[in-house]
């Protein structure tokens, strides 16, 4: 069969409400404006304008929430046919702090994780050529199970896996559950990311970047890209060994919900252009640097691929 999809993201769909103030903590905030949100949403979008093929697997609620962001998704170009209203649960919200750095948030989380088997066919793992998904949508049944299932038949079909492990313990209390899950996913191989703030979470301590890197190459990952805010990057391949790239100069950092995103479609992308991995990090630094400039998704009027390549 044609490979026509070149990501399916499979994940949480959500509303963002970002605060207007920059820095603000959440208790003195005042105001928040509404974005599109969800890390898989994020990719699936980034993706589109990137001139890829995008398919988002998501979950919403029957409400006004839900029909924004099916309006906002077919704006960007993302295939929407497989997202499911639900009639029963409204559509997830977090609230967010405005920040340079690590934004807080919090999350009200209600249909986001009502994804089912009947959304991710056969027939439509087979169109695709990445399947991608979140530590975040892997917290919850059905989603969880959904997405394990349809990972693994995906690793048999020939699909390259990929993950943000985009860890939080406000998301996913149960740590030593999360670990095994983490688990099973990797097993499938997948292109891993993860920040250092996620590894801080997800051990509850610092830990170096060996302990990080061992941690998970044994659990089966054979390609995991740390990033590190200003500190920049380390990648770390089984076979090329360590790729360190420092962070590229941004002029003026505006909003960093989102960067982490932007950041893996650029690596996603690269990685289907055939990129190297050291071309595949810095067009991933490029496009969260333009990410890191502006509030909410990538900018209109811009020529992305131009910049990134």
């Amino acid at each position: 069969m044609e490979k026509k999809i070149d990501i399916l993201s499979v994940g949480e769909v959500l509303i963002d409400f970002i605060g207007h103030e920059i820095n603000t903590s959440i208790n003195r905030t005042k105001d928040y404006h509404r974005f599109l949100g969800g890390s898989p949403t994020n990719v699936a979008v980034n993706a589109s304008r990137l001139g890829l093929n995008a398919v988002l697997v998501a979950t919403c609620g029957q409400d006004g929430l839900g029909d924004y962001i099916i309006r906002k998704l077919k704006a960007n170009g993302v295939q929407t046919d497989y997202i499911f209203k639900s009639e029963e649960k409204p559509t997830s919200v977090i609230f967010v702090s405005k920040s340079t750095e690590t934004p807080d948030f919090i999350p009200y989380r209600e249909a986001d994780c009502e994804i089912y088997p009947s959304q991710i066919s056969d027939e439509l793992l087979l169109s695709a050529k990445v399947f991608h998904t979140t530590c975040f949508a892997l917290s919850r049944n059905p989603a969880r199970e959904t997405i394990l299932e349809r990972a693994e038949r995906a690793k048999e079909l020939g699909l390259k896996l990929s993950i943000d492990l985009n860890f939080s313990e406000r998301i996913w209390p149960n740590r030593p559950e999360a670990i095994d899950i983490i688990k099973r996913y990797l097993a499938t191989d997948p292109l891993v990311k993860i920040s250092e703030d996620d590894c801080y979470r997800l051990f509850a301590a610092m830990k170096s970047e060996d302990y990080i890197f061992d941690f998970f190459h044994a659990m089966g990952a054979q390609t995991i890209c740390l990033t590190k805010g200003k500190k920049g990057v380390v990648l770390s391949d089984r076979e090329k060994g360590l790729i360190f790239q420092d962070a590229l100069p941004v002029k003026e950092i505006k909003d960093a919900t989102g960067a982490g995103d932007a950041f893996w479609t650029g690596f996603l992308y690269a990685q289907l252009h055939q990129r190297s991995l050291v071309d595949s990090v810095t067009i991933a630094q490029k496009l969260a640097g333009i990410k890191l400039q502006n509030v909410g998704r990538l900018p209109d009027g811009i020529n992305i691929k131009q910049l990134i390549i």
